[in-house]
């Protein structure tokens, strides 16, 4: 599966941004997806998965409560709705598929789009 990730942008702190993650290729009901994030020097982080067949979702503590991830599988393709951003969100964000089963870590996850740059200014 080939993954490009879209919609990032500028935004002011408090503002939304929805990201795209259009896949290339058939996804697996036991397939989960995930966002991660990478800041500058930092490692790449969690931010949310979701199982393609039922649904289910995960957060990371950071993000909950702010961010939703959901999928519309007729258009194959994930999204990552992010409100009341914060400058600390700022990071380039991906999208992956996770080799087997759940994880949070991105060495369990493949098929990384190019990532895109979300930029939240105070």
């Amino acid at each position: 599966v080939q993954l490009q990730a879209s919609g990032g942008g500028l935004v002011q702190a408090g503002g939304s941004l929805r990201l795209s993650c259009a896949a290339f290729g058939r996804i697996f009901s036991s397939s989960v997806m995930g966002w991660f994030r990478q800041a500058p020097g930092k490692e790449r982080e969690f931010v949310a998965s979701i199982w393609w067949g039922d649904g289910r979702t995960y957060y990371s503590d950071s993000v909950k409560g702010r961010f939703t991830i959901s999928r519309d599988k007729g258009k194959n393709t994930v999204y990552l709705q992010m409100n009341s951003l914060i400058p600390e969100d700022t990071a380039v964000y991906y999208c992956g598929q996770a080799r087997t089963g759940y994880s949070r870590s991105p060495a369990d996850f493949a098929s990384w789009g190019q990532g895109t740059l979300v930029t939240v200014s105070s």
